[in-house]
């Protein structure tokens, strides 16, 4: 199943376009982003699942900044592509979750499959917005919480990390129809 959706930041000043594919082998995102969150910047992304829904490959691009391509063994064993090296701090993460799009919030809440009430704590492998690059370009690990309030159509995502809570809205292919205060979807 193919989707397209676009997003724009809350205030209507950014643009996000991804393409959502899922089969039997998992779930392909890909996207390109013009943001406005915590400064300007353009973007894109890939992230790709095995069947499980455990993420296996991400790259991350900042126009005119910094870049990255980690993997996973799906086992939650993670690693860097570009500078040929294990990163043993993301180790037991299952799920990315790239800070410029609401589109990774659709992994954990497939991979999960929570029903009506279960709430279910994670760490995710979290990829920083261009403005909270500090050091090496990577993700870092960052406490979550998904509770399913109506399986299938909503769900409270707990950054955990940031101390922030949002409920979420999804739609028939599992992306984020809005993200309150955060993403909207056009």
């Amino acid at each position: 199943m193919r989707t397209e959706v676009q997003w724009v930041d809350w205030d209507g000043k950014g643009l996000e376009h991804c393409v959502c594919e899922t089969d039997a082998d998992g779930i392909k995102l890909e996207g390109v982003v013009i943001g406005t969150r915590e400064g300007q910047y353009g973007g894109s992304y890939l992230v790709v699942t095995d069947a499980s829904y455990a993420t296996r490959e991400v790259r991350v691009s900042y126009v005119g900044g910094a870049h990255m391509h980690v993997t996973s063994d799906g086992k939650g064993n993670w690693f860097d592509c570009l500078a040929d090296r294990d990163l043993p701090a993301l180790t037991g993460c299952f799920d990315v979750d790239i800070g410029i799009t609401p589109a990774t919030n659709m992994l954990p809440i497939r991979r999960l499959q929570l029903p009506a009430g279960e709430v279910c704590d994670i760490s995710a492998a979290y990829v920083p917005l261009p403005s909270q690059i500090e050091g090496d370009f990577l993700p870092s690990r960052a406490a979550q919480r998904y509770s399913c309030l109506i399986p299938g159509r909503r769900y409270r995502y707990e950054g955990l990390f940031r101390n922030f809570s949002a409920e979420l809205e999804i739609d028939e292919a599992g992306l984020v129809i809005d993200y309150p205060d955060t993403f909207r979807r056009v």
